[in-house]
């Protein structure tokens, strides 16, 4: 990525789409920076397998659904909230809701994650994925051979 000095006098909190086009990465496309509902994602290899973190504050574990189909792992989630006010006659005085939603998948590198070990947990509004590597897909440590 590369850092660019944007100077925009007539409108200076508008990005120009301009600018944009020409000086955005290519890989930087599929990201949205208004009003996006879908949440950051880390992901970090390690020896023993990789940990995927998903930053979603304010939903609950039931609100996730985690599946594995043919090396694809998709994390989706679908929250609806409602407030209402009422009077004393029961009618309502306001009443909003709105419903969030996101979907991200992730294909898997061929045969190196052990998928019947998976395992998820929520805490602290930070969705946490472990998947542990198959033995053989370990890296060996260094072996030391004897000259005869």
């Amino acid at each position: 990525m590369t850092l660019i000095k944007r100077t925009n006098n007539l409108f200076p909190a508008v990005p120009s789409f301009f600018d944009d086009f020409f000086t955005r990465d290519l890989f930087e496309w599929p990201k949205s920076t208004v009003g996006s509902s879908v949440p950051a994602v880390n992901i970090k290899e390690e020896d023993e397998g990789y940990t995927v973190e998903v930053a979603a504050p304010g939903l609950a574990k039931e609100d996730f659904n985690v599946e594995l189909d043919n090396n694809v792992l998709t994390i989706s989630s679908k929250k609806e909230i409602r407030n209402e006010e009422k009077d004393e006659e029961g009618n309502y005085t306001r009443r909003e809701f709105s419903y969030t939603s996101f979907q991200r998948s992730f294909t898997l590198p061929g045969d190196v994650v052990d998928t019947d070990k998976i395992n998820a947990s929520y805490k602290d509004g930070v969705l946490h994925l472990s998947l542990p590597k198959r033995e053989e897909a370990k890296p060996k440590p260094v072996k030391t051979i004897k000259i005869s």
